[in-house]
């Protein structure tokens, strides 16, 4: 991971050797990078207070990133963006892509939209970073994913907590630390919403997590109940529970609930292995357990807030810093298209499972899971 793991704050040489406490002073290195001109498609609440001040924090410590459009029918709201950031307004993608030719495109627009605007970019060879879940439709996620990789076009999936210091150094003690060879997570997470879709919506993230902190899933069994009723478009579950193995020989075990309290999501994440376990709450803070006598060792933000960017703790500063580095340089991202594709087809499983009671064995057919998911959500056509 090319991003430094500070936690959030400045980095302490910064902070120390340069005096530079926010962070902000000129970073030769950085700034000689080659600029990358980034296209915006939904101007929606992701976009605006996660994506768009995630770039101009990047561009206040010298990042050379510029939008250059966005593509949208909200003209009050593009005219306001116009002001804070630059860019062009369209509202045909079409148009936005032939007459910018950025190097990259966030897409943030409705699920339903992803990939026919993604097909569009990836034609064009312009680099997509597509907001979860990449589709909701595997067939036509596998074909688009195929596509890019005939092209060699880069695809990202939004995997922001991926990014997050906490999970960042989860990842490494598992991966070299204390905690290898693990036999075991554990998840929970809450939504809390009664407009948003539980699975696709929110715990898409913590099946992701599962498959960054422990690899592959090859089996999914799942029970869910629609406790309440109170989801507006009439989802089908409100409350749910699975396990799962992984191809490792671990087992996993996850708890996902709407009908919590709704100020923000929550989620927990432990990981057990031999003689030592460790656990990320709420994207927060790490504790780590490896010492039957020594003691708890926590990692988290320091305050004051005046070293604090959201953005940078949340992910999106490092998952877009990622994104321009990919696009100049040509590396693997840390979230692949593909694994939008994993984090999605964990989804369908679940489903599925719920549904039928059965144990749901991976990979999924597409064109089988895809039929389900619509006879399962009453969409059949």
């Amino acid at each position: 991971m090319r991003y430094p793991d500070v936690y959030a704050h400045s980095r302490p040489d910064r902070m120390f050797d340069a005096a530079d406490v926010y962070g902000v002073g000129v970073d030769e290195e950085r700034a000689k990078k080659r600029l990358i001109r980034l296209a915006i498609m939904g101007v929606g609440g992701v976009a605006q207070s996660k994506h768009l001040p995630a770039i101009a924090r990047l561009r206040t410590q010298w990042e050379p990133i510029e939008v250059v459009g966005y593509c949208t029918r909200n003209q009050r709201q593009t005219e306001k963006l116009r002001g804070l950031y630059g860019g062009a307004w369209y509202t045909d993608p079409v148009k936005m892509l032939d007459e910018q030719r950025p190097d990259g495109v966030i897409i943030t627009s409705a699920d339903d939209a992803h990939i026919e605007q993604a097909r569009l970019c990836i034609e064009r060879g312009i680099g997509v970073l597509v907001e979860k879940p990449l589709a909701r439709s595997l067939t036509q996620a596998k074909a688009l994913l195929e596509a890019a990789d005939q092209r060699g076009c880069l695809t990202m999936t939004v995997a922001n907590k991926r990014y997050a210091p906490p999970y960042r150094r989860a990842r490494r003690e598992i991966a070299e630390g204390c905690c290898k060879n693990p036999a075991m997570l554990s998840g929970k997470f809450n939504l809390g919403y009664d407009y948003v879709q539980l699975l696709e919506g929110g715990t898409v993230h913590l099946f992701d997590l599962c498959r960054y902190l422990m690899g592959d899933v090859s089996w999914i069994e799942a029970h869910a109940v629609d406790r309440y009723g109170l989801n507006r478009d009439g989802y089908p579950m409100d409350n749910g529970v699975c396990t799962m193995g992984f191809s490792s020989g671990a087992l996993g075990s996850l708890i996902t609930s709407s009908s919590a309290l709704s100020l923000k999501p929550w989620e927990r994440v432990e990981v057990y292995a031999r003689n030592s376990w460790l656990c990320v709450d709420d994207q927060w803070s790490l504790s780590i357990y490896d010492s039957e006598q020594g003691p708890e060792k926590k990692f988290q933000p320091v305050m004051p807030n005046t070293l604090m960017f959201d953005e940078e703790f949340g992910g999106f500063m490092p998952m877009i810093q990622d994104f321009a580095d990919c696009l100049r340089e040509g590396n693997a991202p840390l979230s692949s298209g593909w694994d939008g594709y994993r984090a999605y087809e964990l989804v369908c499983a679940f489903h599925i499972s719920a549904h039928t009671g059965r144990r749901v064995e991976l990979p999924l057919d597409p064109e089988w899971a895809d039929g389900m998911i619509r006879q399962i959500l009453g969409k059949e056509e």
